[in-house]
């Protein structure tokens, strides 16, 4: 038998980097940068969505949302980063570890679960153009984002009841920056096949079957441009696909990479996946509003417009 403070640790340590502690303080750096640049892209893009009604669209809306997610999924990791590198701070509380860990988490399903509502609407716009917003109402809208929202609620919460339900005797240090569940798990002296069944499969076939619709809409939509019998309005079809496909790709990619390097990338150092993982989940959010300000023309011309009456403020 487990005693009660085996099932109810105080707190847990990370580690970091192994092997790289000595450059804690510079790898903070660029990752400090990163956040940063996450934190006032994706601010940005919401008070632009928010504030314009012409961005008042389900595109737009999507956008929002996956905006809003990104912005969970740096801050749940890059600040105890950062005060781990910079301030020694390596301690976390076992209840902050389990909401580190859920955010994480919701986040990357939501994530997931967002881009393939973003490719069905572009499916609708581009195959259904005369349909679209008869199809995508607002009522529609709604419904497809609060089932996106309780989809990866769902699906991560019983993350957080198989862990609380491990005992934790012996080693309470995790080599990593942040908690993610199997890590943690992996710590228990119990039996945790249970926690490794639950927690690839379920969440990797939600993210599976993700990747697959997305695949069938893009066939859809590449059908459908080819049809056309101008050059103009093939290119102008595909251009409105341009920055959702290349968030696609930063998303999905690195994602699979990583999956690919912790299950048979044994000879890849442990401080190399650890950085990768790192920077697998603040560079994306970084950059997905770079993207969308970039390739997308009412983002951009809404985005000069807001700095143009600023500096003549």
């Amino acid at each position: 038998m487990y005693n009660l403070s085996c099932y109810n640790p105080s707190s847990f340590t990370l580690v970091g980097i192994p092997g790289l502690e000595k450059f804690h303080m510079w790898i903070g750096i660029p990752f400090f940068i990163i956040y940063a640049v996450a934190i006032v892209g994706n601010s940005i893009l919401l008070y632009l969505i928010a504030a314009e009604r012409s961005l008042h669209e389900p595109m737009f809306f999507f956008l929002s949302m996956l905006t809003t997610t990104d912005l969970i999924l740096s801050t749940a990791t890059v600040p105890k980063l950062l005060s781990n590198f910079w301030l020694g701070s390596q301690e976390i509380t076992f209840s902050g570890c389990l909401t580190q860990m859920f955010f994480l988490h919701f986040s990357f399903v939501a994530d997931s679960a967002i881009l393939l509502a973003m490719a069905f609407d572009r499916y609708l716009a581009i195959c259904f153009p005369l349909r679209y917003s008869t199809i995508l109402t607002p009522q529609v809208v709604l419904k497809l984002a609060v089932s996106i929202i309780v989809r990866s609620f769902s699906v991560i919460l019983p993350d957080v009841f198989l862990l609380k339900r491990l005992p934790f005797c012996r080693t309470r240090v995790i080599t990593h920056t942040y908690c993610e569940h199997i890590g943690v798990a992996r710590l228990s002296s119990a039996d945790i096949s249970v926690n490794i069944w639950y927690g690839f499969c379920v969440p990797l076939m939600t993210v599976i079957s993700d990747v697959i619709f997305i695949a069938v809409s893009y066939a859809f939509i590449l059908h459908a441009v080819f049809q056309l019998s101008s050059q103009g309005a093939r290119q102008k079809a595909l251009s409105t696909c341009g920055s959702h496909v290349c968030v696609i790709v930063m998303f999905y990619t690195p994602a699979f990479f990583s999956i690919l390097a912790h299950r048979f990338g044994h000879s890849v150092p442990r401080n190399v996946l650890i950085l990768f993982a790192n920077f697998y989940v603040s560079i994306p959010p970084a950059l997905n509003p770079v993207v969308y300000g970039v390739k997308t023309k009412q983002i951009r011309d809404k985005f000069i417009l807001l700095f143009s009456l600023k500096q003549s403020q």
